[in-house]
């Protein structure tokens, strides 16, 4: 059961970060992007980032 629960967290991590380095390099090489864009982008960023972090933490334990 663990086993099963440790892969489930692995996966989640890996597609969270897939999507937040995705999110970065569209950002990073957009040119014309609004302020609101960007925020928008840094609020999806962060909740990543959080989501990232919990995982990081339950996979430790």
């Amino acid at each position: 059961m663990e086993l099963i629960a440790e892969n489930k967290i692995e996966k989640a991590l890996e597609y969270y970060n897939y999507k937040s380095k995705q999110i970065r390099d569209f950002v990073n090489s957009s040119k014309d992007l609004t302020v609101e864009q960007i925020i928008d982008f840094g609020e999806e960023l962060a909740v990543l980032e959080y989501k990232i972090t919990a995982l990081e933490v339950a996979n430790e334990n």
